[in-house]
C-alpha cells in the first residue's frame, strides 16, 4: 500500500518535481510461468484525481484531460500530515475501481512519472 507522502517523497527523488511529468497508469500482471516476476500488460493516462474515502483517488476515464506532476503536486503540499497518509488508489474502469498503487517509476524520455498497479 502506498500512501500520498510515499508520492510526493518519491516524486520529489526520482524527477525532483518536475512540472512537465505527466501521470501515467501502468498494469503489470504475474507471469504464468513464473508467479515471482511481473509483466508489462498496458498503460493509460491518468485524466483526473480526488481525495475521497481516505484516499486520494486517481481516474482514467478516458477523457482528453491528462494530469500532470504541475496538476496535482502543488495541491499535496500543503495537505494536512493526516491527510499525507490516506492511500493511493485508482479507478482504471467501471469493473475495477480502488486499485492498489503497488509502486512508482518514471520514463525520463517520455517524461512519465509511472503508478504500477497489479489486477
Amino acid at each position: 500500500m502506498k500512501l500520498i507522502i510515499d508520492f510526493i517523497e518519491d516524486v520529489r527523488e526520482s524527477i525532483a518535481n518536475r512540472e512537465n511529468f505527466i501521470l501515467t497508469a501502468m498494469l503489470l500482471k504475474e507471469d504464468t510461468l513464473d508467479s515471482s516476476k511481473m509483466i508489462y500488460a498496458g498503460e493509460s493516462s491518468i485524466n483526473s484525481f480526488e481525495l475521497k474515502n481516505k484516499s486520494l483517488n486517481f481516474k482514467i476515464d478516458g477523457t482528453q484531460n491528462i494530469v500532470s506532476i504541475a496538476d496535482i503536486i502543488p495541491s499535496l503540499l500543503i495537505l494536512d500530515m493526516d491527510i499525507m497518509m490516506y492511500e493511493l488508489t485508482i479507478d482504471v474502469n467501471a469493473n475495477h475501481k480502488s486499485i492498489e498503487i503497488i509502486g512508482f517509476g518514471k520514463n525520463e524520455e517520455e517524461n512519465k512519472y509511472i503508478l504500477f498497479i497489479k489486477l
